[in-house]
């Protein structure tokens, strides 16, 4: 059996360098062969500190936002208390100012 593979062997004995040559690299890490430009490594730098900066903004301008909600939420609330208020002193003073004409009509018919 194995004088059968000894052909097989001596006849592809050549190329298995070659392949090797050609495999190794594939499952091996790359080195960097590209060099970055340094002054797009530097507009990347400054793209990436104006991200973080807008994102922070975002987030104050989100909380401004949601206390200037809370604020506009009570005062509705005082408001709408107020409106019930008035709309009482209201029917009160319209319930008395009725009991007063019918008091100086009665009066005057009298």
């Amino acid at each position: 059996m194995a004088i059968q593979f000894l052909p097989i062997i001596k006849a592809v004995a050549p190329y298995v360098a070659q392949v090797a040559a050609y495999a190794i690299p594939a499952f091996t890490a790359k080195p960097e062969t590209i060099k970055a430009d340094p002054v797009l490594v530097k507009q990347i730098e400054e793209l990436q500190e104006a991200a973080t900066q807008n994102a922070q903004s975002i987030h104050v301008l989100a909380e401004k936002m949601q206390q200037a909600i809370n604020g506009f939420e009570t005062a509705a609330e005082e408001a709408r208390k107020q409106v019930t208020t008035y709309r009482n002193l209201l029917f009160v003073s319209l319930g008395l100012s009725s009991v007063t004409g019918l008091i100086c009509i009665y009066l005057l018919l009298k």
